[in-house]
């Protein structure tokens, strides 16, 4: 899985993400015009892109998900990326996204869209493609669109939704002068109305609660795609996805796709094996496909049958990025592993990577509930003693991709809404932080009474020296923390925060190298610091207290494969808010409980995740930021506000946006209520995701997509004798 992702429109409507990835759409809405503001994406997709009569007819599609989705109904809570995947294969969009993350009409499916009055009521005209049938032979039509909106309005609480934002401010849907007409009657204005229907079930998924709640989860029996659902299979982890007969567009290229679950860490094997013909990887496996690529590191260890020494043989599986078990297993298990390597390396010859930047973004989130965070004084000084340019380039520079920091909580450059804020709340300025955590009360020297969490380490040099068991646990990355600025009790030498930095820019590959450096015994590469690791220089000095308690702040991150650029990210941090005399206790979990158990219960001070930025920011984003209220029961109902931090201002811009029909007066609204998210420093955008996949080098029109729905009748495997442009991404 993408452990920094948060499935944003699985969950709250469908829509390509991330993810990740995780990771989904026109016409105009009112009388506005794009914004200058929002500039060009930071970099392009890169699928191959090549003319359909470059590509081969035919072939089947091996495509890496994270699962078999637990539902097909996008509509649903425990939708997923996979979930997201099928529906754009097999099913209506009205809109879906370009390359610069904008809705635009999708003509398979629509003539025209248009707002056609706006008073007393809003009026939405859609004119369908006369063509435009679902598998079954019925006619796409105004009975589809009722019955989605019946079900996603919110009126009946027998159907299991999500949400249904926009589908709650339709009053009535109406075939148009003839049966490819519908008009869509709002009872208040909706300027995004263009995220509805998309997509969009037959009326048979819709019709009634039991047919929501369950019929869709795993078979969809009428569809009208490119593609037509042809089984789920548990059992083999697949989806499989064959070109629709009916299909009134441009014929599908591939006879089937198939979406096939693999975990993030065994993905380069099964590329390897065959089993695989595009997955979305990790940097350090990015690197090896690159490797391989390029022919460099081929040299063999093996000299033959035991003439290469143990030493040299595991020397060299630490520089290809072995784990600590093979590393320490015997010198036969090793040098079997060794050749299978060798073998995988020679088979990741016949794949690229493709690269981009998903629509979405990293965030240090802050918890605001309760504790020194609670304090927006303190908020703010953990944001300014952030550098986010040197975050986003210690991620992004080693990749080849743009270092920017992201500007916006609400969308992203090249996005239509796109502009940056963050000058409501300012760059990195150490003094300045300082200056509001003395304004907040916190001051250096000051007495701490030592109080000693169950299971927990006291924070800061006055916790005194621990038992060697708990030292000798730690060292092993059982207990899943450590302490930033802690005292060694060993007085070993230790690399200072800032010499690590200094090291991350050696040959721009500290995170392509990260999974293959000081691993001990079997901790994650970058996840735990060294024990005793030095403050940087320019700390400062004595530790911060106020009402005899230190300054000390949880720092809550997944352990599992693929965490190692959150883990590096984590410690950057840490050693950027120990400059200002902010500890920070690093607590490693598993990634089940990662967020389930502490993001969305509030177990946090600090953590690292991300949101997909969508075209919809007024209706999509309201959630995430929405100020919390009491509920009835006497709890605190957030939403999907896991920072707990929001005010009436933010809420109402958000409300104001989302009525607004003049696009380049929401998009304004959006911009200041983004302004006023930033000066609350609840949540800190960092840099956004990059987005690396691992492609079979035949393989056309797929891969690093960005912000652009993929077109799924396009992709397919190049013709013999064809050749495939340079990538725009590429220059």
């Amino acid at each position: 899985m993408s452990h920094d992702g948060v499935g944003l429109r699985a969950v709250m409507r469908s829509v390509a993400f991330l993810t990740a990835g995780a990771l989904v759409v026109p016409l105009l809405a009112g009388c506005g015009s794009d914004d200058d503001a929002a500039g060009q994406p930071l970099a392009k997709q890169d699928i191959a892109p090549v003319a359909r009569d470059q590509v081969a007819a035919g072939g089947t599609l091996k495509w890496a998900v994270d699962a078999v989705p637990e539902t097909l109904n996008t509509f649903q809570a425990d939708a997923d990326a996979g979930t997201t995947r099928v529906a754009q294969a097999v099913l209506p969009s009205m809109f879906r996204e370009d390359a610069s993350g904008r809705p635009v009409a999708n003509p398979a499916y629509l003539e025209s869209a248009e707002v056609i009055e706006t008073e007393p009521r809003q009026v939405v005209q859609y004119k369908l493609n006369q063509q435009a049938v679902w598998s079954d032979g019925r006619e796409i039509g105004a009975a589809d669109f009722v019955a989605q909106w019946r079900a996603l309005s919110g009126r009946d609480s027998a159907y299991w939704t999500a949400r249904n934002a926009g589908y709650d401010r339709i009053e009535k849907i109406e075939r148009g002068a003839n049966d490819l007409q519908v008009r869509v009657t709002f009872s208040r204005p909706y300027a995004d109305w263009k995220s509805l229907f998309s997509p969009l079930y037959p009326k048979d998924v819709m019709g009634t609660p039991d047919a929501f709640n369950d019929g869709a989860r795993r078979k969809l029996k009428v569809t009208a795609g490119p593609f037509n659902l042809q089984k789920v299979d548990t059992a083999a982890k697949d989806v499989v996805l064959a070109r629709n007969p009916r299909w009134w567009g441009r014929p599908a290229k591939l006879d089937q796709i198939v979406l096939h679950a693999v975990p993030r860490e065994d993905r380069v094997a099964a590329l390897a094996d065959g089993s695989l013909d595009l997955a979305e990887v990790d940097a350090s496996d990015a690197e090896r496909i690159t490797l391989a690529t390029s022919q460099k590191g081929a040299g063999s260890p093996l000299q033959g049958a035991g003439k290469t020494s143990a030493k040299r043989l595991r020397s060299w599986a630490l520089a290809h990025g072995f784990d600590s078990d093979a590393v320490h297993a015997s010198k036969k298990k090793l040098r079997k592993a060794i050749t299978r390597y060798l073998e995988q390396q020679q088979e990741l010859r016949a794949f690229d990577v493709r690269k981009s930047l998903e629509p979405a973004y990293t965030q240090l989130a802050l918890n605001g509930a309760a504790g020194p965070l609670a304090d927006d004084r303190v908020r703010r000084a953990v944001a300014r003693a952030l550098n986010r340019e040197e975050l986003a380039r210690i991620v992004l520079t080693p990749l080849g991709l743009p270092a920017a920091p992201v500007g916006s909580h609400l969308a992203l450059s090249g996005q239509a809404a796109y502009g940056d804020g963050s000058g409501a709340l300012g760059g990195q300025d150490t003094q300045e932080a300082a200056s509001l955590l003395a304004d907040a009360g916190w001051v250096a020297g000051g007495p701490v009474k030592e109080e000693k969490k169950k299971g927990e380490k006291a924070a800061g040099p006055q916790s005194g020296k621990r038992d060697k068991d708990k030292e000798e646990e730690s060292e092993g990355g059982q207990d899943g923390e450590y302490i930033v600025g802690e005292d060694d009790s060993k007085g070993k030498h230790h690399e200072s925060a800032e010499e690590k930095r200094e090291k991350s820019d050696e040959g721009g590959k500290h995170l392509a190298q990260d999974g293959r450096q000081d691993l001990k015994r079997g901790s994650a590469p970058g996840a735990y610091a060294p024990q005793g690791t030095a403050a940087p220089a320019g700390a400062v000095n004595g530790q911060l207290a106020k009402d005899g308690k230190a300054l000390a702040l949880r720092f809550v991150l997944p352990s599992g494969p693929g965490a190692e650029t959150l883990n590096t990210v984590a410690e950057q941090i840490s050693g950027m808010l120990e400059k200002v005399g902010i500890r920070t206790t690093i607590t490693k979990v598993s990634d089940e409980s990662y967020f389930k158990d502490h993001i969305a219960a509030g177990d946090y001070d600090l953590a690292l995740y991300s949101w997909p930025s969508t075209a919809f920011p007024a209706t999509d984003a309201r959630p995430i930021y929405a100020k919390p209220v009491p509920a009835a029961d006497g709890s605190v109902s957030v939403e999907q506000n896991y920072t707990r931090v929001g005010t009436d201002q933010v809420d109402q811009l958000f409300d104001q946006a989302a009525g607004e029909l003049d696009e380049g007066e929401e998009h304004d609204l959006i911009r200041k209520a983004d302004s006023r998210i930033w000066a609350e420093a609840g949540s800190i955008p960092l840099y956004q995701r990059p987005q690396l996949v691992g492609v079979r080098k035949d393989l056309v029109n797929a891969g690093a997509f960005g912000f652009q729905t993929p077109v799924y009748e396009d992709m397919g495997f190049l013709k013999k004798g064809a050749k495939i442009s340079p990538s725009p991404s590429k220059g």
